[in-house]
């Protein structure tokens, strides 16, 4: 008697072009879509998606993927892929059986947020999916890009024609390095160190725990200062600080100001801030996005640089080490369906952050007082 194994059908996945300003990741590289159509999936990109990272339509079409427009991307799609959250552009493209996959950051975004609700797509956050051991496996690449270009971005913002004090982040011999304080030694504050200690800055690394200090003084070989987080720490570091690098993230909500206004007034005119959370908020209470474009404004003698996508810079490297991270998940929702992919999974599961027109994720509704719904409660069947 022959044995029948039921076998998902075939998935359409989209990928879609960022129009975010100088935005010029993509969401898939060439050799992922070729995994997913060697798995009988059907790939459609919009046209131009990938040239931003180095991969024209030809590549693509090569490995068995197919161009489309931006209308029939969106509009046929099951899964869409993209690198970052949809703008306003895009909001009347959200469709009820649209299962949307990137960064969110939707506890900054409230016009977003109630689109994604009004729409009933479901909105999966690449920063939200969190394993059992609190790891954030789709954020951290993107962290890392990002704290280590902070340094690099920091140092430019401190040049003289750009609004800085007009100081060299290595010094020279007989002139002192500047001082680099980095505020959170997580993913990013890890790699903001290694990079600006590699500039021979003189850096200072403040974060909450002392088993994490531990482990920075391990692996930066006991060449930056260590302290324990606090206001009055705070206040004391960034008062002879050049640099202050902000890498506090709470995943998903949005993040702690640890800056004031007020605490400005004791740092060096032309010190700049970098702030790398600013996806979610941001950590000084001073910021607001900016773009690559225009990527610094100054306050009270301050320079501040919040790129919101700072990752963008760099679309060669981070599309391919995105990719690296998301394909699994891709290749898991294309296997299973949304629904048991996010049943199958609870780090998965903890990424969806709205679906059938509710919020599936605390700290979303909390940060904008709307009611919050358990997934498991959110009409299961419409995930």
């Amino acid at each position: 008697m022959a044995v029948f194994r039921y076998r998902p059908a075939a998935m359409r996945i989209g990928v879609a072009r960022e129009i975010k300003p100088r935005e010029y990741r993509v969401a898939l590289t060439p050799a992922g879509a070729l995994e997913l159509v060697r798995h009988g999936h059907e790939v459609v990109v919009e046209e131009g998606a990938g040239v931003g990272s180095g991969f024209a339509d030809e590549q693509y079409a090569a490995v068995g993927a197919r161009t489309a427009s931006v209308d029939e991307v969106w509009a046929t799609a099951e899964l869409l892929l993209k690198v970052k959250e949809p703008v306003a552009a895009e909001y009347g493209r959200l469709r009820e059986g649209l299962t949307l996959f990137t960064y969110l950051h939707i506890a900054a975004d409230a016009p977003l947020t109630r689109a994604l609700v009004d729409s009933g797509v479901t909105a999966i956050a690449y920063e939200t999916v969190e394993t059992a051991d609190r790891r954030l496996p789709l954020l951290a690449p993107m962290s890392e890009v990002a704290g280590r270009l902070a340094p690099q971005m920091g140092a430019w913002a401190l040049e003289k024609a750009h609004g800085g004090r007009g100081i060299l982040l290595g010094g020279v011999p007989g002139v002192p390095p500047a001082k680099v304080v980095v505020l959170g030694g997580g993913v990013v504050g890890f790699n903001a160190a290694l990079i600006a200690v590699g500039m021979q800055a003189d850096v200072w690394v403040l974060d909450r725990s002392v088993d994490r200090m531990r482990d920075l003084e391990s692996m930066l070989n006991g060449r930056i200062s260590l302290a324990m987080s606090s206001r009055l720490q705070i206040e004391e570091a960034i008062a002879d600080a050049d640099m202050v690098i902000g890498a506090v993230l709470v995943p998903g909500a949005l993040a702690p100001k640890l800056v004031t206004r007020e605490m400005l007034s004791l740092m060096k005119r032309g010190a700049a801030l970098v702030d790398v959370a600013i996806d979610q908020g941001g950590c000084f209470e001073t910021s607001h996005a900016t773009t690559h474009d225009d990527p610094v404004f100054e306050v009270d003698g301050i320079v501040h640089y919040c790129v919101a996508n700072m990752p963008g810079a760099v679309p060669v490297t981070s599309t391919k080490a995105l990719t690296n991270v998301t394909l699994p998940y891709v290749e898991a929702i294309a296997a299973k369906g949304a629904g048991r992919a996010i049943a199958d999974d609870p780090a998965l599961a903890r990424g969806v952050n709205v679906t059938a027109g509710k919020i599936t994720y605390r700290a979303v509704a909390d940060a904008h007082g709307l009611p919050y719904t358990p997934l498991a409660d959110a009409v299961p069947a419409r995930v």
